[in-house]
């Protein structure tokens, strides 16, 4: 391949045999293009594969469909945010994405999606769930922040603050960062005071938050084509109209709130919450989303990109023996946002997939 390899401005020649980068000619190498800008592939640093499209589980060939349209659409990289079943058998298959796993999603009892996440019964049991899912995951743990209380009839926090301060210590002394799923406000201080890394939708952010968030960076992966929904969520909740009112209000203030954060300095990544009620292989959605509430198109392209690899430690540097993984576009894709949509070649473990 020869291209100019972004974020740069150099036209480079890659070579790649048996699914990795080599140094220099390969004898009897194909020339797949000789022009064009190249990607380190995208990144959906939030979805679900094992989530079945509309709810509940999906099946192992419904799992590898799943990963099969993320790399056609260019995504290389994916973290998945909590799965109920297992997907490493996906991780030999040629021409699938890199995923980096979070394991289930810990919630308390009624307070999630059913049979999706691991219910404690007993928050004091957090700490060492937080550990186990450390232990098995891949360096991410998932905790449901916030969701309705029916007996509230609203959004209210699942967890006290003392018990979330032992669990994040728990998952950082296992190794790993600790992400949590936070709709409204309430829930926020407590997470972030408890030293958590990362904060999935955000849409209950305030001034106050998004400054301690910039201040102490951490992340913010805002999922905005999964916030569209919002609306849909409020209607299905007639019979508690405290939670769909407070719904509506997060979704009216949706862009201005993740447009707050990227101003103040958040380091805001791409994720679309594929899975549920997102189907696979929107993040080119997600990326324009993102320039919609004020983004440029390269800090755009960067968040669903080599920034993203970046914060979850998959820096890709075409190094002889590294995986190869890239993605080829015809048009310089920070010029022309919508030549991400139909690139070149998507090349997956050295691997054409698209």
């Amino acid at each position: 391949m020869r291209g100019v390899v972004l974020p740069g401005e150099v036209t480079q020649e890659l070579w790649v045999r048996d699914g990795v980068f080599q140094d220099g000619p390969v004898s009897g190498a194909e020339t797949l293009t000789d022009e064009g800008w190249i990607l380190p592939g995208l990144v959906d640093a939030h979805c679900h594969v094992g989530i079945r499209y509309g709810g509940g589980h999906e099946n192992p060939d419904g799992a590898r469909w799943q990963a099969k349209t993320e790399a056609r659409a260019g995504v290389l990289l994916a973290r998945d945010a909590g799965a109920p079943v297992p997907t490493r058998f996906l991780d030999g298959e040629p021409g699938l994405p890199r995923i980096i796993r979070a394991g289930r999603h810990i919630a308390a009892p009624k307070r999630y999606i059913r049979d999706l996440g691991v219910d404690l019964d007993d928050e004091a049991d957090l700490p060492g769930e937080v550990r186990r899912q450390a232990q098995s995951g891949d360096g991410w743990v998932k905790i449901v922040g916030d969701w309705i209380d029916r007996e509230v009839g609203d959004l209210t926090p699942l967890w006290s603050d003392v018990v979330l301060k032992e669990a994040i210590a728990a998952a950082h002394d296992e190794g790993a960062r600790v992400t949590a799923h936070v709709f409204g406000s309430d829930a926020l201080p407590g997470l972030l005071a408890a030293g958590i890394d990362c904060i999935e939708h955000g849409t209950g952010l305030t001034e106050e938050t998004i400054e301690f968030m910039a201040r102490n960076q951490i992340a913010l992966v805002p999922t905005l084509i999964n916030i569209e929904n919002f609306p849909e969520i409020a209607d299905s909740a007639a019979r508690f109209p405290m939670y769909a009112d407070h719904m509506r209000a997060l979704h009216a203030r949706g862009d201005a709130t993740i447009s707050a954060a990227i101003d103040a300095g958040v380091h805001v990544y791409t994720g679309t919450d594929a899975g549920g009620m997102i189907e696979h292989g929107r993040i080119v959605d997600e990326i324009a989303s993102l320039v919609r509430v004020g983004m440029t198109a390269e800090d755009a392209i960067a968040a669903g990109s080599w920034g993203a690899r970046s914060w979850l430690g998959a820096v890709q540097n075409y190094m002889p023996g590294e995986r190869a993984d890239f993605v080829v576009y015809r048009e310089d894709p920070r010029v022309n946002l919508d030549t991400l949509r139909d690139p070149v070649r998507v090349v997956c473990a050295g691997k054409v997939v698209a």
